[in-house]
């Protein structure tokens, strides 16, 4: 089971990516930074300009375009952080912490403050999509804040101004945040703030090719198209920006397609031993299990999933570094359960109560451990010396 997985590994992940940038702007911190992209930083640039472009993951990459002008570019291959899913890995990059540090872990996180399992990016009740406006404390806030990366960078160079592009439905996390709703409005904003004097760092966020995996799948040809489309007109877009200008490009985890669907509803004798409705993702789940039937779960649930899911302890997934490590966020225990079962095929468990059924069955997905799911491409134009290093 465990033969084809990548663990993270937190001294060659996209921690270690954003590290490498707050390291460029003199901001101090704890985590290791990421070589190969240090050498490609050891010059001074007006502009550093950095592109993440959701779920193209290095096998995406290699698959659909093996010899294109990303591939050339490319410098390193990193792991994502665990779990491999948008909600941590992109607040890893916002913060530059690990999801141990920021509490950021997955998708749906149980909060005991509400008695509820919370959607943590768009702050609704996670199975019945209920707003959670009116409550009396603002977990968001108060208990899962953190500090972002433009802050810290301004503060520890105060002649960058920070910017961010982001679609319109994404919280602001930048005081210079600008809208785009596709790839054209990305890059043409990205030329924009380029041809200003200022000397600046962008973050430019695409919610694709994430949602044309989901819907049609690793090998379609909507997102092939995309691919080759972004490769393209990224490529134009470097020829028209200023000399003194880095592009990184990189993503905040990769995909899996979805072989088969579990629905825990079915198995009346793994739900006996909860306290609780599972939380997290699909691919990787947490469960709270009744102290007096662990083993009945253990053995339940590995006679059902051991080909499919690696059952972790709370303490052996905390002990392997599963979120990272450094200061430990307050409320990590709440939210991963006493066990958690982590994904290593092409299986889902879909997240439900009979209350309400759970999100709709993606065609692909991540938030597993699979090399298709942890392993994205960083990639650096600028101007720098020749030579690629490859992760195949």
């Amino acid at each position: 089971m465990k033969e084809n997985i990548v663990l993270p590994n937190y001294e060659h992940s996209i921690l270690n990516t954003i590290t490498s940038i707050l390291k460029y702007y003199n901001v101090g911190t704890e985590h290791t930074s990421l070589k190969s992209l240090d050498e490609r930083l050891n010059e001074k640039y007006k502009n550093v300009v950095f592109i993440i472009l959701d779920g193209m993951g290095e096998h995406i990459l290699k698959n659909i375009s093996p010899k294109g002008y990303f591939r050339s570019k490319e410098s390193d291959c990193v792991t994502s952080v665990y779990p491999s899913t948008t909600t941590a890995a992109l607040t890893t990059y916002y913060s530059g912490k690990p999801p141990y540090e920021t509490g950021w872990i997955a998708w749906s996180q149980y909060f005991k403050e509400y008695g509820r399992a919370i959607d943590m990016l768009s702050h609704k009740e996670s199975y019945k999509g209920d707003s959670i406006s009116d409550a009396r404390m603002d977990v968001f806030k108060e208990l899962v804040n953190y500090k972002p990366i433009y802050e810290q960078i301004e503060e520890a160079s105060p002649d960058v101004k920070s910017y961010e592009i982001m679609p319109s439905y994404s919280d602001r996390r930048c005081k210079r945040s600008i809208r785009a709703d596709n790839l054209d409005e990305l890059i043409s904003n990205i030329e924009m703030l380029c041809s200003t004097q200022d000397e600046k760092f962008v973050v430019a966020y695409s919610d694709n090719p994430d949602g044309i995996l989901h819907k049609y799948g690793t090998k379609s040809e909507e997102v092939k198209e995309f691919i080759l489309e972004v490769e393209n007109k990224i490529h134009e877009m470097i020829l028209r920006l200023p000399k003194d200008t880095i592009v990184i490009i990189s993503a905040d985890h990769g995909h899996k397609d979805i072989e088969k669907v579990y629905l825990l509803n079915d198995y009346p004798e793994i739900r006996e031993c909860l306290i609780m409705p599972e939380s997290l993702e699909s691919r990787s789940v947490a469960f709270w299990v009744k102290e007096d039937m662990k083993t009945q779960f253990e053995e339940r649930f590995n006679k059902i999933f051991k080909d499919e899911f690696w059952l972790m302890t709370k303490e052996e997934f905390l002990k392997r570094n599963m979120l990272g490590y450094g200061k430990k966020h307050p409320k990590i225990d709440d939210f991963i359960g006493n066990y958690i079962a982590l994904s290593t095929g092409s299986s889902i468990i879909r997240l439900e109560t009979f209350l309400a059924e759970g999100k709709k069955v993606k065609k692909s997905t991540h938030c597993g451990l699979t090399k298709e799911e942890m392993e994205v491409p960083v990639i650096v134009i600028g101007q720098f010396g020749a030579g690629s290093l490859f992760c195949f």
